[in-house]
């Protein structure tokens, strides 16, 4: 059964009550930021800001994760939200008044309100428990930029914390400018791109710069191979499921008058469907090695597989949408048109199990979303105004998930029955 209309009037007041509180947090977390998959500072405030509300609270082994799993009152499966920790190695560019301690490091990318949005929706949702059909896992994952943490937490069975695999899981993304504050995004299918990373290099034998006859010069046939790249992507791949190969780095050589006996390139990859993430390896690699083999050249491909496409569930895509308009609006969610390139290892979640991942907006208010600085950029800021959106979305997300699925409880087994908590 949907939730209510007064449900979701609930979950907005509330979260809206709390955002003073959940801000703080943030501005926490925001000064200070941490790398990778160890980020002691950040594990710590998650413990103490869940530490009230009675979760069953497990930390990683081999990563600074927390999983907490919040037991409902009534008898139900298991749904999961999640939220990224990690930092950038950005130094902070940005006006706030709550600044980066840690020089060097900054969460450009807005995991600070990702972290502070899932403590909110986890009080949202403690404070609803006796009303929940099921389990609610919390998932604070570290190392997304580029660690693989959700993958590392899956293998240490993040999925199944609750005793079961969850049916369902739920995340967003902030947003920092693209959106207007608070607006809500998402689509069918991809939402977000596969990402790969790509080094050719190519091996020639060097020489005299004056005298390219005796050599073989690997420098014009990275050249060559740059421009066939994008060649590939349009006369290889449907326009309507494209593929992205951008070069980003090119290598060789130590002064003007030495060929030099190898030349590098380094690429992204982006792609936008499974079937093209198979299949772009083999044809990238045919086309540098036969414009090497052209020119009596060889060349070395190593290509890096990076995050997956993260692909929505459209049922559950639909469920965020209603859920949104109901709370904020109809002008509150806004189907994408397209999928956006950039990637995420949420990716490995939604291979697992159904669910959807989010976009929400937070540019600062008075900023034009189509000017203002984008997530990664040092001079990032992102709107407060987001964490009274967010926490409900997802508090509500897992409510009505989970209530689909309700079993029919005797009147005289619930009055004899007292949920525990641990």
């Amino acid at each position: 059964m949907p939730l209510s209309p007064d449900v979701l009037a609930g979950l907005r007041a509330d979260a809206a009550a709390q955002q003073p509180e959940i801000v703080a947090l943030r501005r926490a977390l925001h000064r200070t930021p941490e790398l990778g998959l160890r980020l002691p500072a950040t594990q710590q405030l998650v413990l103490d800001a869940i530490a009230p509300l009675g979760l069953e609270v497990s930390t990683g082994a081999g990563l600074s994760s927390v999983v907490a799993v919040l037991r409902g009152g009534r008898r139900g499966p298991a749904v999961l939200l999640r939220g990224d920790m990690d930092a950038l190695p950005v130094t902070e560019d940005s006006d706030e008044p709550f600044p980066s301690e840690n020089v060097g490091v900054m969460h450009a990318c807005g995991h600070d309100l990702h972290v502070a949005g899932l403590v909110g929706a986890a009080r949202l949702l403690a404070s609803r428990r006796d009303e929940i059909a099921g389990d609610v896992v919390l998932m604070f994952q570290p190392g997304e930029e580029g660690d693989h943490g959700a993958r590392l937490m899956i293998e240490e069975g993040a999925l199944d914390a609750a005793g079961e695999r969850v049916v369902a899981a739920y995340g967003l993304h902030v947003l920092s400018s693209m959106l207007p504050a608070g607006l809500v995004m998402a689509r069918h299918g991809t939402m977000l791109a596969a990402a790969d990373t790509v080094h050719i290099t190519v091996h020639g034998r060097g020489g005299h710069g004056s005298m390219p006859h005796l050599a073989a010069d690997p420098v014009p046939v990275a050249a060559e191979i740059v421009l066939a790249l994008q060649a590939m992507v349009t006369r290889q791949f449907d326009i309507f499921d494209p593929v992205v190969v951008t070069v980003g780095r090119i290598s060789a050589g130590t002064t003007d008058n030495v060929i030099p006996s190898t030349a590098l390139l380094e690429a992204t990859v982006r792609t936008f469907s499974e079937a093209t993430h198979a299949s772009v390896l083999d044809r990238l690699t045919r086309v540098a090695e036969g414009i090497a083999a052209a020119h009596g050249l060889t060349v070395t491909v190593d290509y890096q597989r990076g995050y997956p496409v993260t692909s929505n569930t459209p049922a559950e895509v639909d469920r965020a949408a209603g859920l949104v308009r109901t709370m904020f609006g109809e002008d509150a969610y806004l189907s994408a048109p397209q999928p956006i390139s950039g990637s995420e290892d949420f990716s490995y979640v939604l291979q697992q199990v159904p669910g959807t991942y989010l976009g929400l907006g937070a540019t600062p208010v008075g900023a034009d979303p189509r000017t203002a600085a984008y997530n990664h950029s040092a001079q990032a800021t992102f709107a407060d105004e987001a964490l009274a959106v967010g926490p409900a979305v997802l508090a509500a997300l897992a409510l009505d998930r989970l209530a689909e699925d309700e079993e029919p409880v005797d009147p005289a087994e619930l009055a004899s029955s007292t949920p525990s908590y641990v």
